[in-house]
């Protein structure tokens, strides 16, 4: 088990270049494989989480290569999925076994899906239940992984109102719409990432979307394209959030996502007086990107609204930092989804906060932080193997005058690989041990 010794830092500098957005890398290699014809992916994020779903779609028969971020996907249509040899391990990644679970309800074969420990733990009875009302045959622990699901069954559409607004579970009911006879419709309760209805109209697949329906029809083709990855805003909000909080800090953040479902975090951080501006904005392959500039700023604590919970779901360990930093309370409610990530992360935040000497108080769906200044740690932070909490603290080494000492920072690899390197580059003093 690896660790990170995040030493006092004060100043953040430069151009920096974050990797490829996880969500869209994930989609491009889902696609890409259904896809009749060769798919060409720059910008691809070469994390472990990514990977893995790379790896599943190898396993399946599909023809892909890679060389660094590029990676040439040979498609082989909607049906040319084959049974893989064992159970596919999709490691760390709940974006993989959420999404294909979708994909495979529909298939010919049989197939399980497994993956460590903490994704062991995760629930998958969001994506189960919705797949079984379409005729899905899957088997569970428990509601937790391994899935055992049982090929040849026939989908039919579904109309399903998702009870919790959530793009995962979204994404693998449209996946299995693909397959399934007839429209298959959702209806979210509030926006979610919509990287999956943009990547299917780009692939040629039509996506009928209402206000907060989106319908597809069954029995269609996907046809190969090239995929540009923009930077992901996921990665970038911890240096967002560096900045915001560093004493001296001048840096910008080169083609991020800046799609309108992802943008929460832009907003929150606005709402606390962020020194942030956007230039540069363009489209590139359905997908809007901008250079963000950040510069040291006062912030003050906010209420969160709840509009945008869902739109900066991801970054929130990294806006509980910029929360212990600002002057004044910041209230988060609405954000019960936190707590079935890759840990709690709003108990967990709760405890590592804590072990810097910061108030704060865990709410049933959320969190109130008193804003203050870091204090000596009183112990070890316990990541509990999440890579956003891991890297969320070692930010908070800009306003700490002493050494944060961060626990299981190993999964750091699946969506930021070159974090310590990038983060030291730009001013900060991150060891990992």
């Amino acid at each position: 088990m690896s660790k990170f010794i995040a030493s006092p830092a004060n100043s953040l500098s430069g151009n920096l270049k974050v990797p490829g957005d996880k969500s869209i890398s994930h989609r491009s290699i889902m696609l890409g494989s259904l896809s009749n014809g060769i798919t060409k992916v720059s910008g691809f994020l070469e994390g472990e989480d990514a990977l893995s779903t790379l790896k599943a779609f190898q396993a399946m028969g599909v023809k892909i290569e890679r060389e660094g971020d590029n990676v040439t996907i040979h498609g082989v249509g909607i049906n040319g999925l084959k049974k893989p040899e064992k159970a596919l391990d999709l490691g760390n990644s709940g974006t993989s076994i959420r999404l294909m679970s979708g994909i495979l309800a529909a298939q010919a074969f049989d197939c399980e899906l497994v993956g460590d420990e903490s994704l062991s733990k995760r629930p998958m009875g969001r994506v189960i239940n919705p797949l079984k009302e379409m005729g899905a045959v899957i088997e569970s622990n428990d509601g937790k992984p391994p899935l055992k699901i049982t090929g040849g069954q026939t989908l039919k559409g579904i109309h399903y109102d998702l009870p919790v607004a959530s793009a995962q579970v979204k994404s693998c009911v449209l996946l299995a719409g693909l397959y399934a006879n007839g429209d298959t419709c959702v209806t979210e309760p509030a926006p979610t990432r919509d990287h999956t209805e943009r990547m299917l109209k780009g692939l040629g697949y039509k996506v009928h979307v209402n206000n907060n329906q989106m319908c597809l029809t069954g029995g269609g083709e996907l046809k190969a394209t090239s995929i540009q990855v923009p930077s992901d805003i996921s990665s970038a909000a911890f240096f967002m959030v560096a900045a915001c909080i560093a004493p001296q800090a001048d840096i910008t953040l080169l083609g991020v996502n800046i799609n309108p479902t992802r943008t929460g975090v832009i907003d929150i951080l606005k709402l606390m007086g962020a020194n942030l501006t956007l230039a540069n904005e363009r489209e590139i392959g359905g997908e809007l990107l901008a250079d963000i500039r950040i510069q040291s700023s006062k912030l003050k604590g906010i209420q969160i609204p709840e509009s945008l919970v869902p739109l900066a779901i991801d970054e929130f360990p990294a806006v509980f930092i910029a929360a212990s930093c600002a002057t004044g309370e910041t209230i988060l409610t609405g954000a019960k989804e936190l707590r079935v990530k890759e840990s709690d992360r709003i108990q967990v935040m709760a405890d590592g906060l804590s072990i810097l000497g910061i108030e704060n108080q865990v709410l049933e769906d959320g969190i109130k932080i008193q804003g203050g200044s870091f204090k000596k740690p009183t112990g070890i932070i316990e990541s509990h193997h999440d890579h956003r909490i891991s890297m969320s603290f070692a930010v908070a080494s800009l306003r700490c005058n002493y050494p944060i000492e961060i626990n299981g920072v190993d999964n750091v690899m699946t969506s930021f690989p070159n974090f310590v390197n990038l983060s030291n580059t730009a001013g900060m003093a991150i060891t990992e041990i």
